[in-house]
């Protein structure tokens, strides 16, 4: 199975292409100004970089989220888009599981900086099943609710929360610092989930915000 994967949800992105498991190329993007602009002429030149044809793709990936709002939707409306002009599925992948594929321990934490004093932090097991669901919650009341045990913490690089970890009990517990590159994790949990029956129609792929949008809260606040 051919996979075309994108993550568009922060300032720093990616597309991958993958072949039944194995990473054939990758293309590493930093756009500040958003990637609606520019995805689908980088999606044509990594396919002439593999000699691959967008017909070729028998499945379309996207990070859902959550992360940026603007990112998220932009990843989810082009892979959905493909996906449905040429009658092919989705995968629709939460970062935050991506991320878990970074890992190696049988229980994986993950976090990411969600801003305003918050995180969104989850569970994986080293099948990249939720163990604890995709929420957003302030990092003390999360270390609080783990249960005892070991765990692997996993960060995205340059999230700025890598030490987030000092001085709590969880400080020995080993970090693994994942890339800001990850379009290829996306491809691989898509690949499972194509193993597993789990892809979608496109019609139905939707993204995983975790957190509602301003937009969302200001409203329901009028």
């Amino acid at each position: 199975m051919k996979i075309l994967a994108l993550d568009t949800t922060g300032e720093f992105g990616s597309i991958a292409l993958e072949q039944d498991g194995a990473l054939i190329a990758e293309a590493h993007l930093h756009s500040p100004d958003g990637f609606a602009h520019l995805i689908f002429n980088e999606i044509d030149r990594l396919l002439a970089r593999a000699d691959w044809k967008i017909a070729d793709i028998d499945c379309f990936a996207a990070a859902s989220g959550p992360g940026s709002f603007t990112g998220v939707r932009v990843g989810m409306t082009a892979v959905k888009g493909l996906a449905e002009a040429l009658g092919k599925p989705v995968a629709a992948v939460s970062k935050l599981r991506a991320l878990a594929q970074f890992g190696s321990a049988e229980r994986r934490v993950v976090m990411i900086d969600a801003r305003r004093g918050e995180i969104y932090a989850a569970v994986y097991n080293s099948t990249l099943c939720a163990i604890v669901p995709d929420a957003i919650t302030k990092l003390p009341a999360w270390l609080h609710s783990l249960d005892a045990g070991d765990y692997e913490f996993i960060t995205l690089a340059g999230d700025g929360i890598e030490g987030a970890l000092a001085g709590t009990a969880f400080t020995e517990m080993k970090h693994t610092s994942a890339p800001r590159s990850i379009a290829s994790a996306v491809a691989f949990c898509a690949h499972l989930d194509a193993l597993d029956g789990n892809l979608v129609s496109p019609l139905v792929a939707d993204a995983n915000y975790v957190r509602r949008s301003d937009a969302e809260l200001l409203w329901k606040d009028r």
